[in-house]
């Protein structure tokens, strides 16, 4: 998935979150088990750094800055899941990047009320999705290049 498209559907789904839900609050999709409910995060993963919207700007734009150089730098690589993965923490990662710069917090919808876990949004699963992909291929890279 080209990043574009991860940063199109994070934006659209939060602006469909606001458009739907802000006044609602939430919506229970299974009833006590998955919501989608309206909230607003000030901070990072779990509410970490809240308040924090200029120093988690920063860092945002120098681990997306970093990320394209590498992915340019392998874009002609048959490294199919390394792009992918790259591409999907670059798109989560603009997308959340975009609320914070537009409105100084990231909106969420996702909550799994089941195991009363933060509210996140489609630019954390793609965020979380590519690392574990990009940590997967890292990992088995290693042990296709070993000598036999």
């Amino acid at each position: 998935m080209p990043y574009h498209l991860s940063l199109i559907i994070d934006q659209l789904s939060k602006y469909l979150t606001v458009i739907y839900l802000k006044t609602i609050e939430s919506y229970p999709l299974i009833n006590n088990i998955f919501h989608l409910t309206y909230a607003e995060n000030t901070g990072a993963a779990f509410s970490m750094f809240s308040g924090k919207q200029p120093l988690l700007i920063i860092l945002t734009l120098i681990i997306i800055v970093a990320l394209l150089f590498y992915l340019i730098r392998n874009l002609k690589t048959d490294q199919v899941f390394l792009k992918f993965s790259l591409s999907l923490i670059i798109g989560g990662a603009l997308g959340n990047l975009i609320d914070r710069i537009r409105l100084n917090y990231v909106v969420d919808m996702l909550d799994f009320t089941l195991i009363n876990y933060p509210v996140f949004n489609m630019a954390d699963v793609f965020v979380v999705s590519g690392a574990v992909i990009f940590a997967y291929t890292i990992l088995t890279s290693s042990t296709d290049n070993s000598v036999d």
